[in-house]
């Protein structure tokens, strides 16, 4: 069944789990609320920090909301995910997110986005770059990023630095080069997964922004669901996808255990296959 068939079989007004939903709307539980407060928090304290996690646990999902939650008057969020690159690209490409025009030199690159901090500061609007996949940056990098952060003798806090990747990159700050980076994190986050409850809460909540009141799903269907996605947002938008396609091919108006085991049976034929 096509993808206009199984929204309208369900008559929902757009794919549910899909990634097209906006910040007001973003979901979280109370956990990660907890952790949208916090984030918020360090920005007008203007400290850096680690957030950590696993892959699918809604990591960029808490930055949205943080992005949400942060005045644009008050604060000039930068966000980049192309970790991989070297330091004067690196730096190159936090020009063009800034809107600045990335010079020929690595030199030259810092000194362009420095002098804009120290700008936005006199401006009172402060900075926030969030590094994601901040595991994958090289080491150069990473070794150069604790300069960026030494304004006036390192007498002022003029940027709030959000490192977001992988429980490794705790390991790679804890090493001796990194130690000048790790020294200036001011708090570390972990994004733990949903618990089933939250998992239940999460279905409903995506269902009712399509349109849809009811619950399609049972509850032997979402307790499978929560123990194969291990709690993953990621993975539980895939699953979910895939046994409302299974459910509306079977003309079935509801998602049960057998529905979804049999989505589950398929992808592990894909796999060994």
């Amino acid at each position: 069944m096509n993808n206009a068939s199984y929204l309208s079989f369900f008559g929902f007004s757009s794919a549910p789990f899909g990634k097209e939903i906006g910040d007001a709307d973003l979901w979280l539980p109370p956990s990660k609320q907890d952790l949208v407060d916090g984030l918020c928090e360090a920005a007008a304290e203007r400290e850096c920090v680690l957030v950590l996690g696993e892959p699918g646990l809604g990591k960029t999902c808490v930055l949205r909301a943080v992005r949400h939650r942060l005045s644009p008057t008050e604060y000039r969020l930068t966000y980049c995910h192309n970790a991989t690159l070297g330091k004067r690209d690196f730096y190159r490409q936090l020009c063009l997110a800034l809107g600045l025009s990335p010079s020929a030199t690595a030199a030259a690159v810092f000194y362009a986005v420095s002098s804009h901090v120290q700008e936005l500061g006199k401006e009172r609007v402060h900075p926030v770059f969030l590094l994601d996949e901040a595991h994958l940056l090289h080491s150069d990098t990473l070794d150069h990023l604790h300069i960026l952060l030494n304004y006036e003798w390192d007498s002022r806090a003029l940027l709030s630095l959000f490192l977001i990747g992988l429980p490794e990159l705790l390991d790679r700050l804890t090493l001796r080069r990194h130690r000048s980076m790790l020294s200036r994190i001011h708090r570390r986050f972990v994004v733990g997964p949903l618990t089933q409850d939250d998992t239940a809460d999460y279905l409903r909540t995506r269902l009712r922004l399509v349109g849809v009141d009811r619950e399609p799903f049972h509850l032997d269907a979402v307790a499978l669901l929560h123990d194969h996605s291990g709690g993953a947002l990621r993975d539980v938008d895939r699953l979910a996808t895939a046994a409302l396609r299974e459910a509306a091919r079977k003309k079935r108006k509801t998602v049960d255990a057998e529905t979804l085991q049999r989505v589950l049976d398929a992808e592990g034929r894909e796999r060994t296959s």
